[in-house]
């Protein structure tokens, strides 16, 4: 695999090369940037932007949700505050508290590029004996208007404050895609690497007013040594053939649309695999942390296998879009395999057995949408599983938007809905370990979803509000066992993003109010916000004609206290507990940015007031945040 990357990463930049000679009298760059819709038949365009507002929030996990909660260490496993930014997809348990920062390929970008585009974001935190790394390289380059290739290679490498804390996240994707007017293939495969050192969180959270971090006794020591690694293999192929009024050249287009309405149809395959593997490995079990040993006492070797293809094929319909109404649509089937293995507790002797399970399901695929001009939209999906493992799940998803044409830009406004019927992931099921072992017959879970979402860019302002409804909600119990609550259970959470500005100065603000109706089941905190106050100045300089952007400012997090989840390291779950609270403790950061050309720059303190007001800096039960610590960091992006 070294070696396939290394003949790639030199056919890119001999390509880059290339590009640059061929293309150097260009003017002026072209850059269109898009991922595919859930079920990979449309384009999503993505706006472009080099992000320097706010740059020294560099972090992948955050701009998947602006409120995480943490063990303390990035590259560690996380969760989101908000509810309803949580992954809950059963395919995705393995790498649910990782997948933010994976490369996946419901997540691809791809990119059509009329020059060459590299982007390079590094960072570094200070001091180095505890230092956090991350680099981030990310490639683009059409070889012809067609066709366009890319790759990005995510590096992040965290040593942690804390002993035994260390995280090693190596994540890579190559993508590729290829838009002729008949033919389209996007394709992407992904690698990812997730190494994490488990020291059981601190044991006397006291030592935080007295000791050094490195100092602080942890519950999980040198003779464990414990880690768990997680690796990923991803891969998407989308092949899409149009036939009809789509593919029909401008100078034609009236004639062929009096005929056939500009009716167009598309034949499609779609091909997902992903294979995961995960590890925990422990060298003295017996040190008394495990309430249970069930295979050996004197080392842990955990191994869980997940294997997943599915093929789907598809064909979809269209009107002529150029007219003020349009209706489309699209049937198709799905085969799904899946393949489990894990090692299972003998309980009469020294060893264990490795046992595999394959599960198939047949599932059946529909889609309807109508636009009405080119301000409203309505979109119905839908899915339904006929045989095999997970017959009789379904999910219905419902989206209605409408734009509107305002002084300042365009404003969106979006209501969804959904309603599924979903079987939980079978390692809520099934577990075997040397810790914990489990078998369970669990009930479908039922869940309908109502949202609505209004944003407006140009004003940097969005009010998300989503609710839900759960029957048969499922997760864990104290005790780290799997638990079903077979009452309803309901969840609201207003999500409101907003800056606002004074002459120079700004407040960006991240709101977030929640409410569960079972508290014991599932408690959230009631109030989370991230807000950052700055003061911003363009600098022009008459000499050089340069220009200077600048940011100055503090940022702040902070939540009111709830009974967040604990961490357990041999299963790598999150998991309920009413013993202990969390929050009611600010995080302050100050912070300046800066961009000169296509350079951008930040410079933080973080956690400026660590120990200034108390110690009870926890998002995690035991895990403690790290102390403060200068960080700093460049992006620096090439068009050619």
């Amino acid at each position: 695999m070294k070696r396939c990357i290394a003949i790639f990463l030199f056919a890119v930049a001999s390509l880059c090369l290339f590009g640059q000679v061929q293309k150097s009298g260009a003017q002026k760059r072209i850059i269109k940037q898009w991922t595919l819709s859930e079920d990979h038949t449309e384009e999503v365009l993505l706006p472009f932007d080099t992000v320097f507002h706010l740059f020294h929030r560099y972090r992948l996990a955050d701009r998947y949700s602006p409120l995480n909660i943490t063990l303390g260490n990035y590259g560690l496993p996380f969760y989101q505050m908000n509810f309803f930014d949580r992954i809950t997809d059963p395919d995705k348990f393995l790498y649910a508290y990782y997948y933010p920062v994976m490369h996946h390929h419901d997540k691809t970008i791809f990119m059509n590029t009329q020059l060459p585009f590299t982007e390079m974001v590094w960072s570094y935190g200070t001091p180095r004996e505890t230092s956090e790394q991350t680099f981030r390289i990310r490639h683009s380059q059409n070889v012809n208007r067609f066709l366009n290739f890319g790759l990005i290679y995510d590096i992040i490498y965290s040593l942690g404050q804390y002993n035994y804390q260390r995280a090693e996240d190596k994540n890579f994707t190559l993508f590729s895609s290829y838009t002729g007017q008949k033919y389209k293939l996007y394709a992407s495969l992904g690698i990812n690497n997730l190494l994490a050192y488990e020291n059981g969180g601190i044991t006397n959270p006291e030592e935080l007013k007295t000791l050094p971090t490195r100092d602080v006794q942890v519950n999980l020591g040198g003779l464990n040594n414990a880690k768990s690694q997680l690796k990923n293999r991803d891969l998407l192929l989308v092949q899409r053939y149009t036939v009809g009024g789509g593919t029909v050249k401008p100078d034609t287009a009236a004639k062929a649309r009096k005929g056939s309405s500009g009716l167009s149809g598309t034949f499609s395959h779609i091909l997902t695999w992903e294979k995961n593997r995960r590890t925990y490995s422990d060298s003295y079990p017996a040190s008394g942390f495990y309430d249970s040993v069930y295979i050996s006492g004197n080392t842990t070797f955990d191994s869980l296998l997940f294997r997943n293809l599915k093929n789907t094929v598809r064909f979809d319909f269209t009107t002529d879009t150029s007219r003020k109404l349009s209706v489309g649509g699209g049937v198709g089937l799905r085969n799904e395999l899946r393949r489990f293995s894990q090692i299972i507790p003998t309980h009469d002797s020294l060893f264990a057995d490795t046992t595999k399970w394959n599960r198939t399901s047949n599932v059946i695929v529909g889609k309807l949408y109508n636009n009405i001009g080119t301000k409203f939209r309505w979109t119905a999906t839908g899915e339904l599983f006929l045989t095999g493992y997970r017959a009789g799940d379904f999910e219905i998803k419902g989206v209605i938007s409408k734009s509107f044409d305002w002084k300042k830009g365009e404003a969106l406004w979006i209501i969804n809905g959904s309603i599924l019927n979903r079987q939980p992931s079978f390692w809520f099921e099934q577990w075997g370990s040397n810790n914990f072992e489990w078998n369970s017959n669990l009930k479908k879970e039922f869940r309908i979803d109502a949202g609505t979402t209004f944003s407006y860019p140009a004003r940097r302002a969005e009010l998300r509000f989503n609710y839900a409804i759960i029957d048969n909600y499922t997760d864990f119990h104290s005790d780290g066992l799997p638990a079903q609550h077979g009452g309803g259970l309901s969840v609201a959470a207003l999500m409101l993003s907003k800056e606002v500005s004074a002459w120079k100065f700004h407040l960006a603000t991240d709101l977030l109010i929640q409410q569960s109706s079972n508290r014991e089941i599932l408690d959230l905190p009631l109030f989370g916000t991230r807000t950052a106050l700055f003061f911003e100045h363009l600098f022009k300089f008459k000499s050089t004609n340069g220009r200077l952007n600048f940011q100055l400012g503090a940022d702040l997090k902070y939540n009111t206290p709830f009974h967040a989840y604990m961490y357990i390291p041999a299963t790598g779950r999150f998991i309920r507990q009413n013993v202990a609270e969390t929050g009611n403790y600010p995080f302050v950061d100050v912070f300046v940015n800066i961009k000169l050309k296509r350079a951008r720059i930040f410079v933080m303190y973080d956690h400026l007031n660590s120990g200034l007001t108390g110690y009870d800096y926890f998002m995690t039960p035991s895990y403690p945040q790290n102390n403060s610590m200068l960080r700093y960091g460049i992006a620096w992006t090439f068009y050619n």
